[in-house]
């Protein structure tokens, strides 16, 4: 057995891994759920905490919350349930304040119900164009688009990872405050964050639509992660004989000034049409020929109406099928041969979408282009591609990405009505948050929303292990009278000034420690802290619990402060400063609207 390290002595070595951590996460050369790992593993191995204590956390019901309301999200991505409702609700404005406003209030109230992670990535292939259908730069909608769906996630408990977990804190009592609160329950449930959250909601949209023109930068190319040129695909998709795209227009198909695509051409049996107009209409059987990078291209192939330009394997049930990329080898017996006569559907159970050749630009129809080595081709097949032909002579490389062929649109009312399930469960007292969660992913997959894989693939596993490492933190924190020490601290120095002061420090600690790691890990840590001066000052715990949910997501300021920030940092071509610049006054403004609202909805007495 380890030795133990002497009592007096634990808080000091708390406090100094506590120091060392943040300094870490703020170098960012190692991942936050690595860093907090590996202080949790020291606080074993200093006695600071007992393993069973250290795993424990892991075991929480907030993490295993968090977790299922992945797979949930996950069905309303996988059917075009998320995209069907906010394209509805965007439309087709003309101005760039009508662009921001259409663009920001219904992401912020799809986010109050739903993972705003998969909703921004959503949205990141089509703001592009968007910005230049309106003629605005792009850099006007980027930033506001993460932000909308922060402000909408802090209104419900489900609305983000971090209401969740802090919920789940309070509601079973993990850490001890010192005080009673005078047989009162104290509990979070769906709306408790709604009376705060709100207003923070509309005035930081509010604040958004007017700041956004003067202190959003114009127009910046984007930054490329690896500063290399996108690689340019071509691509063929035909119009079903059932495709609702029929008998529509290209502009009013959505098809005209796509992001990243351009419309080259369109077959339509023996004739063929070039500067295809925007009023042209499309037929069942026309042949949409596209010229554009890979993510589009992707995005391109989920549209509803659209399928490959030959039959799709498994009967073309394409929701079963997924996207896998191969470059051709120099042996591979596809070399010579166009794609038409390659036999790839009977060879490789696979159909092409898209054919990129680097420092060539394709044209002609993309059946007749005969492959050479080193043409990398998208392809849809089935789920055993990579396991019979990864290792195959005929492709250098091949690489099978997350998502299905298609969505599976047909079903996006299931993934409606589970997500008005999850909701009524929750706010009603039919089950607890947990049970609801695990009942509705069971349903999004039972029901076939999304798959197993696809369940899997979309929760993010390194957002769980930081909850995880983040309560034995927060508890070795507490244990070792490192939070008792903080908090006394605290309330040494706010209480003369009374308890909104108290409730004001508490904010700005948590949004400082949510610039230099995770929101939720700030949360966590945080929690103790705000608990134990609730005790040593007498005060209700529930304004502190609040004031501790918004802060951790509230951080504007910087691309660190929550990871949407950080999803949109290089489309919208924004550097740091602009963080500061046009989130600074935002992360300000939630501040004071809480700690003025928080004490007036729940007392601090």
């Amino acid at each position: 057995m380890l030795p133990t390290l002497p009592d007096p002595y634990q808080p000091w070595a708390m406090a100094a891994l506590l120091a060392g951590m943040i300094g870490v996460l703020v170098v960012k050369h190692y991942g936050t759920d690595i860093v907090m790992m590996g202080v949790l593993t020291v606080c074993v191995l200093l006695g600071l905490l007992e393993p069973a204590e250290a795993v424990g956390g892991f075991a929480n019901k907030g993490l295993g919350t968090v977790g299922l309301l992945y797979i949930v999200a996950a069905g309303m991505k996988e059917t075009g349930a998320t995209t069907l409702l906010v394209s509805r609700l965007l439309g087709r404005p003309k101005s760039l304040l009508m662009t921001q406003a259409r663009l920001t209030i219904p992401v912020a109230g799809v986010s109050a119900f739903v993972n705003n992670t998969p909703i921004v990535a959503m949205f990141l292939p089509t703001l592009a164009g968007v910005a230049r259908r309106g003629g605005f730069p792009a850099s006007k909608l980027f930033m506001p688009l993460s932000f909308a769906s922060i402000l909408g996630g802090v209104c419900t408990m489900i609305g983000t990872s971090t209401n969740i977990v802090v919920a789940d804190l309070l509601n079973s009592g993990s850490f001890d405050s010192g005080i009673e609160q005078a047989g009162e329950a104290v509990r979070m449930g769906m709306f408790t964050l709604t009376p705060i959250g709100l207003p923070i909601a509309l005035c930081g949209l509010a604040d958004m639509l007017v700041a956004s023109r003067k202190l959003l930068p114009e127009g910046r190319e984007p930054i490329a992660e690896d500063g290399a040129t996108p690689r340019e695909y071509m691509a063929a998709m035909r119009v079903a004989g059932d495709s609702a795209l029929a008998g529509k227009t290209i502009e009013q198909a959505g098809l005209r000034n796509l992001p990243g695509l351009f419309l080259a051409r369109v077959d339509r049996g023996e004739s063929s049409f070039v500067a295809v107009r925007p009023d042209e209409k499309l037929l069942a059987g026309d042949v949409l020929n596209f010229v554009g990078n890979l993510e589009s291209v992707v995005d391109l192939q989920r549209t509803r109406g659209l399928v490959p330009i030959v039959d799709s394997p498994e009967s073309g049930n394409r929701s079963v099928l997924t996207v896998t990329e191969v470059v051709v080898a120099a042996s591979s017996p596809l070399i010579g041969r166009s794609i038409r006569d390659s036999g790839i559907r009977t060879r490789y159970n696979a159909v092409v979408v898209a054919v990129h050749r680097r420092g060539h630009r394709l044209s002609g129809k993309i059946g007749a282009i005969v492959l050479r080595a080193g043409d990398t081709l998208l392809l849809e097949t089935d789920k055993d591609f990579i396991t019979r032909h990864g290792e195959s002579k005929d492709f250098y490389l091949a690489t099978a990405r997350a998502e299905s062929a298609a969505p599976r649109h047909e079903r996006a009312w299931v993934a409606f009505a589970i997500l008005g399930f999850l909701v009524i469960a929750i706010v009603s007292g039919l089950m607890s948050p947990l049970t609801a969660a695990l009942t509705a992913a069971g349903m999004t997959i039972v029901t076939r929303c999304c798959t197993g894989p696809q369940a899997r693939a979309n929760v993010d596993w390194p957002v769980l292990v930081t909850i995880g490492a983040a309560f034995g933190i927060g508890r070795a924190m507490e244990e070792t009278g490192t939070a008792s020490t903080i908090a006394h601290a605290i309330v040494g120095a706010a209480q003369p000034l009374g308890p909104v002061a108290i409730l004001a420090v508490i904010y700005l600690i948590t949004v400082v420690f949510t610039a230099t790691m995770t929101n939720i890990a700030a949360a966590v840590l945080m929690f103790p802290i705000a608990m134990t001066t609730a005790g040593e000052a007498g005060r209700n715990l529930m304004p502190f619990a609040v004031a501790i949910a918004i802060a951790a997501s509230c951080e504007f300021s910087t691309p660190i402060g929550y990871q949407t920030n950080l999803m949109v940092m290089g489309p919208g071509g924004y550097r740091w400063r602009d963080y500061t610049r046009f989130g600074g006054p935002l992360t300000f403004l939630a501040g004071l609207l809480c700690v003025l609202l928080t004490p007036l909805i729940y007392s601090l007495r």
